[in-house]
Protein backbone atom coordinates (compact mmCIF):
# COMPACT_ATOMS: atom_id res chain seq x y z
CA UNK A 1 0.00 0.00 0.00
CA UNK A 2 1.53 3.31 -1.15
CA UNK A 3 0.90 6.14 1.82
CA UNK A 4 2.27 9.66 2.02
CA UNK A 5 1.76 13.25 3.29
CA UNK A 6 2.02 16.49 1.41
CA UNK A 7 3.74 18.98 2.74
CA UNK A 8 5.20 22.28 1.67
CA UNK A 9 7.38 24.85 3.26
CA UNK A 10 4.17 27.60 3.49
CA UNK A 11 1.03 27.67 2.14
CA UNK A 12 0.86 28.77 -1.07
CA UNK A 13 2.98 26.32 -2.70
CA UNK A 14 0.39 24.07 -4.17
CA UNK A 15 -0.67 21.45 -2.10
CA UNK A 16 -3.90 21.09 -3.02
CA UNK A 17 -2.99 21.12 -6.97
CA UNK A 18 -0.52 18.69 -6.37
CA UNK A 19 -2.93 16.22 -3.99
CA UNK A 20 -5.45 16.39 -6.24
CA UNK A 21 -3.41 15.62 -9.50
CA UNK A 22 -1.72 12.89 -7.65
CA UNK A 23 -5.17 11.30 -6.38
CA UNK A 24 -5.78 11.32 -10.33
CA UNK A 25 -3.03 9.70 -11.48
CA UNK A 26 -3.50 7.01 -8.61
CA UNK A 27 -6.70 6.04 -9.84
CA UNK A 28 -5.82 6.16 -13.00
CA UNK A 29 -3.87 3.65 -12.22
CA UNK A 30 -6.48 1.75 -10.17
CA UNK A 31 -4.60 1.82 -7.51
CA UNK A 32 -8.23 2.78 -5.04
CA UNK A 33 -6.62 5.71 -3.07
CA UNK A 34 -8.26 7.11 -0.19
CA UNK A 35 -7.38 10.82 0.48
CA UNK A 36 -7.24 12.94 4.22
CA UNK A 37 -6.70 16.39 5.40
CA UNK A 38 -4.75 17.81 8.14
CA UNK A 39 -6.11 19.97 10.42
CA UNK A 40 -10.02 21.18 10.37
CA UNK A 41 -10.40 22.54 7.00
CA UNK A 42 -13.32 21.59 5.15
CA UNK A 43 -12.78 22.82 1.41
CA UNK A 44 -9.94 20.58 0.72
CA UNK A 45 -11.62 17.61 1.35
CA UNK A 46 -14.41 18.56 -1.16
CA UNK A 47 -11.69 18.42 -4.08
CA UNK A 48 -10.40 15.59 -2.50
CA UNK A 49 -14.31 13.51 -2.58
CA UNK A 50 -14.67 15.46 -5.86
CA UNK A 51 -11.83 13.50 -7.35
CA UNK A 52 -12.11 9.88 -5.87
CA UNK A 53 -15.94 9.79 -5.51
CA UNK A 54 -15.60 8.88 -1.51
CA UNK A 55 -15.29 10.54 1.22
CA UNK A 56 -12.03 12.22 2.57
CA UNK A 57 -10.99 12.28 6.40
CA UNK A 58 -9.69 15.39 8.35
CA UNK A 59 -6.59 14.60 10.94
CA UNK A 60 -6.66 16.37 13.30
CA UNK A 61 -4.71 16.43 16.50
CA UNK A 62 -5.99 19.49 18.64
CA UNK A 63 -9.15 18.13 17.79
CA UNK A 64 -9.21 14.37 18.71
CA UNK A 65 -5.67 12.65 20.72
CA UNK A 66 -3.29 10.24 19.12
CA UNK A 67 -4.65 6.70 19.45
CA UNK A 68 -7.97 8.18 18.11
CA UNK A 69 -6.40 9.49 15.18
CA UNK A 70 -4.10 6.46 14.63
CA UNK A 71 -7.50 4.07 15.14
CA UNK A 72 -9.28 6.21 12.43
CA UNK A 73 -6.97 6.07 9.65
CA UNK A 74 -6.65 2.82 10.19
CA UNK A 75 -10.09 1.88 9.64
CA UNK A 76 -10.26 4.25 6.73
CA UNK A 77 -6.96 2.80 4.93
CA UNK A 78 -8.29 -0.49 4.96
CA UNK A 79 -8.86 -1.94 1.58
CA UNK A 80 -7.24 0.82 -0.05
CA UNK A 81 -4.81 0.70 -2.75
CA UNK A 82 -3.02 4.17 -1.65
CA UNK A 83 -3.53 6.79 1.28
CA UNK A 84 -2.66 10.73 0.46
CA UNK A 85 -2.85 13.13 3.50
CA UNK A 86 -2.56 16.62 2.04
CA UNK A 87 -0.78 18.94 4.84
CA UNK A 88 -2.18 22.32 6.14
CA UNK A 89 -0.48 25.27 5.97
CA UNK A 90 3.65 25.08 6.48
CA UNK A 91 5.31 21.51 7.39
CA UNK A 92 5.77 22.51 11.23
CA UNK A 93 2.77 25.36 11.56
CA UNK A 94 0.95 23.97 14.54
CA UNK A 95 -1.61 25.65 17.04
CA UNK A 96 -1.10 29.09 17.02
CA UNK A 97 1.51 29.20 14.74
CA UNK A 98 4.24 28.86 17.69
CA UNK A 99 4.25 24.98 18.03
CA UNK A 100 4.10 21.75 15.64
CA UNK A 101 1.06 20.36 17.98
CA UNK A 102 -1.13 19.18 15.10
CA UNK A 103 0.87 20.24 12.08
CA UNK A 104 1.58 18.17 8.86
CA UNK A 105 4.58 17.67 10.79
CA UNK A 106 3.03 16.02 14.12
CA UNK A 107 0.76 14.13 11.97
CA UNK A 108 2.99 12.52 9.61
CA UNK A 109 5.17 11.88 13.06
CA UNK A 110 2.34 10.02 14.66
CA UNK A 111 1.19 7.84 12.11
CA UNK A 112 4.76 6.97 10.54
CA UNK A 113 4.04 8.59 7.08
CA UNK A 114 7.15 9.40 4.43
CA UNK A 115 6.69 12.86 3.73
CA UNK A 116 6.85 14.31 0.22
CA UNK A 117 8.23 18.07 0.13
CA UNK A 118 6.29 20.27 -2.15
CA UNK A 119 8.81 23.33 -3.23
CA UNK A 120 7.67 26.16 -5.48
CA UNK A 121 11.02 27.61 -6.51
CA UNK A 122 10.19 31.11 -7.56
CA UNK A 123 13.14 33.62 -7.18
CA UNK A 124 15.37 31.35 -5.78
CA UNK A 125 18.08 28.19 -6.42
CA UNK A 126 20.95 27.24 -4.32
CA UNK A 127 18.93 28.75 -1.19
CA UNK A 128 16.09 26.20 -1.77
CA UNK A 129 18.82 23.94 -0.42
CA UNK A 130 19.32 25.81 2.31
CA UNK A 131 15.54 25.80 3.13
CA UNK A 132 14.66 22.18 2.63
CA UNK A 133 18.22 21.70 4.79
CA UNK A 134 16.58 23.82 7.72
CA UNK A 135 13.13 22.08 7.39
CA UNK A 136 15.19 18.52 7.58
CA UNK A 137 17.14 19.42 10.42
CA UNK A 138 14.32 21.48 12.65
CA UNK A 139 13.10 17.99 14.61
CA UNK A 140 15.18 15.18 14.72
CA UNK A 141 12.94 12.81 12.93
CA UNK A 142 11.63 15.21 10.04
CA UNK A 143 10.31 11.89 8.13
CA UNK A 144 10.62 14.08 4.80
CA UNK A 145 11.80 11.48 2.00
CA UNK A 146 11.49 13.64 -1.25
CA UNK A 147 10.99 16.56 -2.97
CA UNK A 148 9.07 17.61 -5.93
CA UNK A 149 8.61 21.16 -7.62
CA UNK A 150 5.54 22.69 -8.38
CA UNK A 151 4.44 25.93 -10.60
CA UNK A 152 8.00 24.90 -12.66
CA UNK A 153 8.92 24.24 -16.07
CA UNK A 154 10.50 20.84 -17.13
CA UNK A 155 13.27 22.68 -18.15
CA UNK A 156 14.07 24.92 -14.95
CA UNK A 157 13.17 21.37 -12.62
CA UNK A 158 16.01 19.39 -14.79
CA UNK A 159 18.21 22.58 -13.85
CA UNK A 160 18.13 22.36 -10.15
CA UNK A 161 17.19 18.67 -9.24
CA UNK A 162 20.83 18.14 -9.37
CA UNK A 163 21.50 20.53 -7.41
CA UNK A 164 19.02 20.27 -5.12
CA UNK A 165 19.40 16.66 -4.66
CA UNK A 166 23.17 16.74 -3.91
CA UNK A 167 22.66 19.19 -1.49
CA UNK A 168 19.55 17.76 0.59
CA UNK A 169 20.45 14.72 -0.38
CA UNK A 170 16.71 13.84 -0.79
CA UNK A 171 15.49 12.29 -4.49
CA UNK A 172 13.62 15.29 -6.62
CA UNK A 173 10.51 13.36 -8.29
CA UNK A 174 10.18 16.22 -10.58
CA UNK A 175 7.50 18.90 -11.29
CA UNK A 176 4.26 19.97 -11.46
CA UNK A 177 4.06 22.59 -14.16
CA UNK A 178 1.78 25.81 -14.18
CA UNK A 179 -1.47 25.08 -16.02
CA UNK A 180 -4.52 27.16 -16.29
CA UNK A 181 -6.22 24.36 -14.82
CA UNK A 182 -5.04 24.30 -11.69
CA UNK A 183 -5.75 28.16 -11.10
CA UNK A 184 -9.17 27.68 -8.44
CA UNK A 185 -10.95 30.71 -7.38
CA UNK A 186 -10.50 32.05 -4.03
CA UNK A 187 -12.75 33.65 -1.52
CA UNK A 188 -12.94 34.80 1.98
CA UNK A 189 -13.15 31.05 3.35
CA UNK A 190 -10.56 30.18 0.68
CA UNK A 191 -10.97 28.69 -2.15
CA UNK A 192 -14.44 28.22 -3.92
CA UNK A 193 -15.61 24.53 -3.04
CA UNK A 194 -15.28 21.77 -5.44
CA UNK A 195 -18.67 21.84 -6.61
CA UNK A 196 -18.57 25.76 -7.64
CA UNK A 197 -15.70 24.85 -9.76
CA UNK A 198 -16.45 24.65 -13.56
CA UNK A 199 -15.21 21.53 -15.84
CA UNK A 200 -13.42 20.17 -12.49
CA UNK A 201 -13.45 16.32 -13.43
CA UNK A 202 -11.96 17.48 -17.32
CA UNK A 203 -9.10 19.67 -14.99
CA UNK A 204 -8.22 16.90 -12.80
CA UNK A 205 -7.79 14.99 -15.59
CA UNK A 206 -5.13 17.17 -16.88
CA UNK A 207 -3.39 17.71 -14.05
CA UNK A 208 -2.78 14.46 -13.62
CA UNK A 209 -1.90 13.66 -17.35
CA UNK A 210 1.01 17.00 -16.64
CA UNK A 211 1.99 15.02 -13.25
CA UNK A 212 2.62 11.65 -14.99
CA UNK A 213 4.60 13.76 -17.51
CA UNK A 214 6.67 15.31 -15.48
CA UNK A 215 7.46 13.40 -12.61
CA UNK A 216 8.93 9.97 -11.30
CA UNK A 217 5.72 8.62 -9.86
CA UNK A 218 7.24 4.58 -9.37
CA UNK A 219 9.85 6.38 -7.97
CA UNK A 220 8.08 7.96 -5.29
CA UNK A 221 5.65 5.04 -4.95
CA UNK A 222 8.84 2.57 -3.96
CA UNK A 223 10.14 4.87 -1.17
CA UNK A 224 6.30 4.82 0.23
CA UNK A 225 5.30 1.40 -0.24
CA UNK A 226 3.97 -0.28 2.55
CA UNK A 227 2.20 -3.66 3.78
CA UNK A 228 -1.46 -3.19 3.09
CA UNK A 229 -4.02 -2.94 5.44
CA UNK A 230 -6.83 -5.48 5.14
CA UNK A 231 -10.78 -4.25 4.88
CA UNK A 232 -12.27 -5.52 8.24
CA UNK A 233 -16.11 -6.33 8.08
CA UNK A 234 -18.06 -2.76 9.55
CA UNK A 235 -19.72 -3.25 12.29
CA UNK A 236 -23.49 -3.61 12.61
CA UNK A 237 -24.70 -0.29 13.08
CA UNK A 238 -28.26 0.47 14.78
CA UNK A 239 -30.21 3.07 13.57
CA UNK A 240 -32.50 4.06 16.10
CA UNK A 241 -33.17 7.19 15.40
CA UNK A 242 -33.72 9.95 12.26
CA UNK A 243 -31.85 12.84 12.19
CA UNK A 244 -31.68 15.75 9.54
CA UNK A 245 -28.57 17.62 8.25
CA UNK A 246 -28.26 20.61 6.44
CA UNK A 247 -26.69 19.94 3.22
CA UNK A 248 -26.48 21.87 0.23
CA UNK A 249 -24.57 25.03 -0.67
CA UNK A 250 -25.57 27.06 2.50
CA UNK A 251 -24.59 24.32 4.67
CA UNK A 252 -21.62 22.31 3.38
CA UNK A 253 -19.30 22.61 6.11
CA UNK A 254 -19.32 18.97 7.74
CA UNK A 255 -16.84 16.68 8.83
CA UNK A 256 -16.82 13.39 7.60
CA UNK A 257 -16.36 12.15 10.61
CA UNK A 258 -18.85 13.45 13.04
CA UNK A 259 -21.33 12.22 10.29
CA UNK A 260 -19.71 8.74 10.80
CA UNK A 261 -19.68 9.56 14.83
CA UNK A 262 -23.29 9.91 14.76
CA UNK A 263 -24.25 6.89 13.38
CA UNK A 264 -22.21 5.04 14.95
CA UNK A 265 -24.36 6.54 17.99
CA UNK A 266 -27.20 4.97 16.04
CA UNK A 267 -28.46 8.17 13.80
CA UNK A 268 -30.04 7.27 10.20
CA UNK A 269 -28.60 10.41 8.38
CA UNK A 270 -31.42 12.36 6.44
CA UNK A 271 -30.03 15.35 4.22
CA UNK A 272 -31.97 18.04 3.26
CA UNK A 273 -31.82 21.51 2.04
CA UNK A 274 -32.72 24.90 3.68
CA UNK A 275 -32.58 26.57 0.24
CA UNK A 276 -35.27 24.39 -1.67
CA UNK A 277 -36.98 22.20 0.20
CA UNK A 278 -40.28 23.00 1.84
CA UNK A 279 -39.77 21.34 5.34
CA UNK A 280 -37.59 19.05 7.66
CA UNK A 281 -37.43 15.10 5.98
CA UNK A 282 -40.88 13.47 7.68
CA UNK A 283 -40.11 11.63 10.90
CA UNK A 284 -37.29 13.98 11.96
CA UNK A 285 -36.25 13.44 15.74
CA UNK A 286 -32.82 15.75 15.43
CA UNK A 287 -31.49 18.55 13.72
CA UNK A 288 -28.04 19.48 12.79
CA UNK A 289 -26.97 22.71 11.08
CA UNK A 290 -23.28 22.54 10.36
CA UNK A 291 -21.40 25.51 8.97
CA UNK A 292 -21.20 26.83 5.32
CA UNK A 293 -22.22 29.43 3.41
CA UNK A 294 -25.33 30.99 4.55
CA UNK A 295 -24.17 34.42 3.70
CA UNK A 296 -23.68 34.23 -0.21
CA UNK A 297 -27.08 32.61 0.34
CA UNK A 298 -29.47 34.87 2.41
CA UNK A 299 -31.69 35.56 -0.02
CA UNK A 300 -32.75 32.04 -0.80
CA UNK A 301 -32.81 30.98 2.31
CA UNK A 302 -35.01 33.87 3.28
CA UNK A 303 -37.20 33.16 0.41
CA UNK A 304 -37.93 30.05 1.56
CA UNK A 305 -40.21 31.05 4.58
CA UNK A 306 -41.92 27.41 4.82
CA UNK A 307 -38.65 25.76 5.64
CA UNK A 308 -37.95 28.94 7.82
CA UNK A 309 -41.21 28.51 9.67
CA UNK A 310 -40.71 24.41 9.88
CA UNK A 311 -37.30 24.79 11.62
CA UNK A 312 -38.44 27.46 14.10
CA UNK A 313 -41.42 25.88 15.17
CA UNK A 314 -39.15 22.48 15.66
CA UNK A 315 -36.79 24.09 17.86
CA UNK A 316 -39.25 25.75 19.76
CA UNK A 317 -41.25 22.89 19.95
CA UNK A 318 -38.10 21.32 21.64
CA UNK A 319 -36.36 19.18 18.98
CA UNK A 320 -33.09 18.70 19.80
CA UNK A 321 -31.00 20.52 17.83
CA UNK A 322 -27.16 21.51 16.84
CA UNK A 323 -26.02 24.43 15.43
CA UNK A 324 -22.61 26.06 14.49
CA UNK A 325 -21.00 28.66 12.61
CA UNK A 326 -23.20 29.26 9.81
CA UNK A 327 -25.98 27.06 11.20
CA UNK A 328 -25.66 29.29 14.34
CA UNK A 329 -26.25 32.49 12.11
CA UNK A 330 -29.23 30.75 10.70
CA UNK A 331 -30.96 30.75 13.93
CA UNK A 332 -30.64 34.05 13.99
CA UNK A 333 -33.11 36.79 13.05
CA UNK A 334 -31.45 38.21 10.69
CA UNK A 335 -28.46 37.41 8.44
CA UNK A 336 -26.75 39.94 6.01
CA UNK A 337 -25.49 39.33 2.67
CA UNK A 338 -21.82 39.96 1.21
CA UNK A 339 -23.50 43.43 0.29
CA UNK A 340 -24.26 44.05 3.90
CA UNK A 341 -28.37 43.69 2.98
CA UNK A 342 -29.89 42.10 5.96
CA UNK A 343 -32.57 38.95 5.54
CA UNK A 344 -34.91 37.27 7.78
CA UNK A 345 -33.62 33.85 8.81
CA UNK A 346 -34.89 31.33 11.40
CA UNK A 347 -35.58 33.73 14.32
CA UNK A 348 -35.20 31.31 17.08
CA UNK A 349 -31.98 33.01 18.79
CA UNK A 350 -32.19 36.65 19.22
CA UNK A 351 -29.06 37.98 17.53
CA UNK A 352 -28.70 39.70 13.77
CA UNK A 353 -26.16 37.97 11.67
CA UNK A 354 -23.47 41.17 10.65
CA UNK A 355 -20.98 41.05 7.97
CA UNK A 356 -17.25 42.23 9.09
CA UNK A 357 -14.29 43.22 7.33
CA UNK A 358 -11.85 40.74 8.92
CA UNK A 359 -11.68 37.22 10.56
CA UNK A 360 -13.48 36.57 13.44
CA UNK A 361 -12.18 34.65 16.31
CA UNK A 362 -10.29 32.36 14.06
CA UNK A 363 -8.31 29.41 15.27
CA UNK A 364 -8.16 26.64 17.38
CA UNK A 365 -9.38 27.33 21.38
CA UNK A 366 -11.08 25.13 24.32
CA UNK A 367 -15.06 25.37 24.98
CA UNK A 368 -16.34 25.09 28.40
CA UNK A 369 -20.27 25.01 29.40
CA UNK A 370 -21.33 27.13 32.29
CA UNK A 371 -24.29 25.13 32.55
CA UNK A 372 -26.30 21.77 31.54
CA UNK A 373 -27.09 21.59 28.10
CA UNK A 374 -27.50 19.14 25.10
CA UNK A 375 -24.63 18.17 24.24
CA UNK A 376 -22.29 18.83 27.50
CA UNK A 377 -22.41 19.31 31.00
CA UNK A 378 -21.81 22.36 33.05
CA UNK A 379 -17.37 22.19 33.31
CA UNK A 380 -17.17 19.85 30.66
CA UNK A 381 -14.40 21.60 28.14
CA UNK A 382 -13.75 20.25 24.19
CA UNK A 383 -11.73 21.80 21.49
CA UNK A 384 -13.51 23.38 18.82
CA UNK A 385 -12.29 25.35 15.89
CA UNK A 386 -13.72 29.10 14.31
CA UNK A 387 -13.18 30.71 10.57
CA UNK A 388 -15.72 33.17 9.80
CA UNK A 389 -16.01 36.73 8.50
CA UNK A 390 -19.83 37.12 9.88
CA UNK A 391 -20.36 37.62 13.43
CA UNK A 392 -23.46 37.68 15.85
CA UNK A 393 -24.91 40.56 17.34
CA UNK A 394 -25.90 38.26 20.42
CA UNK A 395 -23.88 35.93 20.84
CA UNK A 396 -25.03 34.18 23.97
CA UNK A 397 -23.01 33.48 27.28
CA UNK A 398 -23.41 30.03 27.79
CA UNK A 399 -19.94 29.01 26.96
CA UNK A 400 -16.79 30.54 28.37
CA UNK A 401 -13.82 29.51 25.07
CA UNK A 402 -10.15 30.42 25.69
CA UNK A 403 -7.49 30.64 23.18
CA UNK A 404 -4.43 31.31 25.45
CA UNK A 405 -4.54 34.42 27.44
CA UNK A 406 -8.01 35.50 25.69
CA UNK A 407 -11.54 34.37 27.30
CA UNK A 408 -14.43 35.58 26.07
CA UNK A 409 -18.46 34.10 26.14
CA UNK A 410 -20.44 32.32 23.87
CA UNK A 411 -23.48 30.33 22.30
CA UNK A 412 -26.87 29.39 23.87
CA UNK A 413 -27.86 25.96 24.75
CA UNK A 414 -30.75 23.97 26.98
CA UNK A 415 -31.92 20.66 27.24
CA UNK A 416 -32.59 20.37 23.63
CA UNK A 417 -30.32 23.00 21.90
CA UNK A 418 -26.03 23.32 21.36
CA UNK A 419 -26.01 26.46 19.31
CA UNK A 420 -22.73 28.83 18.56
CA UNK A 421 -20.15 29.62 16.61
CA UNK A 422 -17.27 26.90 17.34
CA UNK A 423 -17.46 23.64 14.62
CA UNK A 424 -17.09 20.91 16.74
CA UNK A 425 -15.54 17.48 15.73
CA UNK A 426 -17.63 14.73 17.21
CA UNK A 427 -14.75 11.77 16.14
CA UNK A 428 -12.67 13.85 19.13
CA UNK A 429 -15.49 13.41 21.65
CA UNK A 430 -18.16 10.42 20.65
CA UNK A 431 -20.15 10.84 23.97
CA UNK A 432 -21.53 14.23 22.37
CA UNK A 433 -23.02 12.38 19.66
CA UNK A 434 -24.32 9.90 22.24
CA UNK A 435 -25.89 12.35 24.09
CA UNK A 436 -27.38 14.03 20.87
CA UNK A 437 -28.96 10.89 19.71
CA UNK A 438 -30.38 9.60 23.07
CA UNK A 439 -32.14 13.11 23.46
CA UNK A 440 -33.21 12.63 19.81
CA UNK A 441 -34.75 8.80 20.47
CA UNK A 442 -36.17 9.98 23.68
CA UNK A 443 -38.05 12.69 21.47
CA UNK A 444 -39.01 10.60 19.26
CA UNK A 445 -40.35 8.26 21.56
CA UNK A 446 -42.54 11.11 23.89
CA UNK A 447 -43.73 12.51 19.93
CA UNK A 448 -44.33 8.99 18.75
CA UNK A 449 -41.69 9.32 15.36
Amino acid sequence: MIRLLITAPRSGEGKTVLTCALLAALKRRERTPCAFKCGPDYIDPMFHRAVLGVESHNLDLFLSEETALRNLFKRCVAGHGAAVCEGAMGFYDGVGGTTPQASAWHVADVLGLPVLLAVRPKGASLTLAAQVRGLQAFRENSRITALLLTDTSPALCKSLAPMLEAETGLPVIGCLPHLPEADFESRHLGLQTAGEIRNLPERMTCLAEALEANADLDRLFSLCTFEDVPPQAAAARKKTVKIAVARDAAFCFAYAETLETLEAAGAELHFFSPIADGGLPDGTCGLYLPGGYPELYARELSKNAAMRTAIRSAVENGLPTVAECGGFLYLGQTLQDSNGKPWVMAGVLPGEGVKTERLVRFGYHRLAAREDGLLLRAGETIPVHEFHYWDSTANGSAFTSEKGARRWNCGYTSAALHAAFPHLYFAGKPELAERFTTKAAAYGKEHGT
